[in-house]
């Protein structure tokens, strides 16, 4: 069985999904390794690392490998170039790319979407969605610190007392609990809002304040442990209520998305024209729509006076660390499904049967199925 490391070929995607210190992990599972050539260089990981734990470098990967581990989902001409009833494991993005899916399905690939991972106690060590979430919810505060014209900390000096920043991240999974710690590490005033009230503790437990709207959303999550869609009624009066939290912030980090849908309009245009001069929107929603109307995915805009920011891809802008983490989420999820060095998929178990897309030139996951 050989396991195949291509390089990523998405326009600035700079992580890998094999890092070589796991390699050896794979090796004793009863794999070979192959690695495109530079696939790792992009995140500091080079050649001879990979050669030196083990690895065999190749020019060409897909046409040899029993299995395939990527980042970004596969071109139609990696598809093509993939052995057909061979494995795929990454980041899919099945909802939005029926034409992969398809594809997939008519090269008869067994396709496992990362993102789709059941949040369940078993798979907590290959949940990928969450490893990059931290990355993206770390470095969502430092562009607001960068692009903010004041300090984030109190400072004391000879000018006089200079007052901290106010935060306020809505949303507390992991991505707006990542950025509750980072911005009180480096000195601000925190407030955050999450529809759960469940998860008040977790933000207080950081230092922050948690925002008390009165709104106990029903059916937050569903039976995977993602975040449900609500009604436009719940919506709208969350808006209304979370106006004054929004005015009063120096820098707003929304990161409320729903999988398979577009990400909810949290922030209105109004809201906007209610913040201050010179504050700061990071919407950490922006590849799914934005939580903020006037967001502009990949672009920075300034509108009434506040800069928006719609980041793409954050966890590849910190390329090493992400693909460590992303590579750990792979690698444990590769080894579930080996037995005695074969994949071994036993469609019962909701690790195996919950992120497989495609098997057998079919679609077997239903949301999927449904959308295509």
């Amino acid at each position: 069985m050989i396991a195949s490391v291509p390089k990523e070929t998405a326009p600035d995607e700079q992580r890998v999904a094999l890092v070589p210190e796991l390699v050896p992990r794979l090796t004793k599972a009863g794999l070979e390794v192959i690695v495109q050539s530079g696939a790792g260089e992009s995140a500091g990981f080079f050649d001879a690392a990979y050669e030196g734990k083990g690895a065999r470098l190749e020019a060409e990967v897909f046409d040899k490998a029993d299995v395939v581990l990527k980042v970004q989902p596969p071109t139609i001409d990696e598809i093509g170039r993939m052995n057909e009833d061979s494995i795929l494991i990454g980041f899919l993005q099945p909802y939005t790319n029926a034409t992969a899916v398809k594809a997939l399905v008519a090269r008869k690939i067994t396709a496992f979407s990362m993102e789709l991972m059941p949040r369940i106690t078993r798979a907590q060590s290959m949940d990928a969605l969450s490893a990059m979430s931290t990355v993206a919810g770390y470095k969502a505060v430092l562009i607001a610190a960068s692009r903010l014209p004041r300090f984030f900390p109190l400072l004391m000096t000879a000018a006089g007392t200079i007052t901290p920043a106010r935060v306020f991240v809505i949303g507390a999974g992991v991505a707006g609990l990542q950025a509750i710690g980072t911005a009180k590490r480096l000195g601000a005033v925190v407030e955050a809002y999450d529809t759960r009230p469940a998860v008040k503790e977790q933000v207080e437990s950081l230092g922050a304040k948690f925002a008390e709207l009165g709104l106990a959303a029903k059916d937050a999550e569903d039976k995977s442990g993602y975040a449900k869609a609500q009604s436009k009624e719940f919506y709208q009066k969350q808006q209304e209520m979370m106006s004054r939290y929004v005015a009063a912030a120096d820098v707003v980090i929304p990161t409320a998305l729903v999988p398979g849908q577009r990400a909810p309009i949290l922030i209105t245009e109004e809201m906007v024209r209610g913040m201050r001069a010179g504050s700061v929107i990071v919407d950490l929603a922006a590849e799914q729509g934005g939580n903020c109307a006037l967001t502009e995915a990949g672009r920075e805009i300034v509108r009434h006076g506040v800069m928006i920011i719609g980041p793409m891809n954050l966890p590849s802008t910190v390329p090493f660390q992400a693909s460590e983490m992303y590579a750990r989420t792979v690698t444990n999820y590769l080894v579930h499904l080996l037995k005695d060095g074969k994949p071994h998929l036993d469609l019962v178990d909701e690790l195996t049967r919950g992120p497989l897309v495609t098997h057998r030139g079919e679609v077997l996951h239903e949301v999927v199925k449904a959308k295509l």
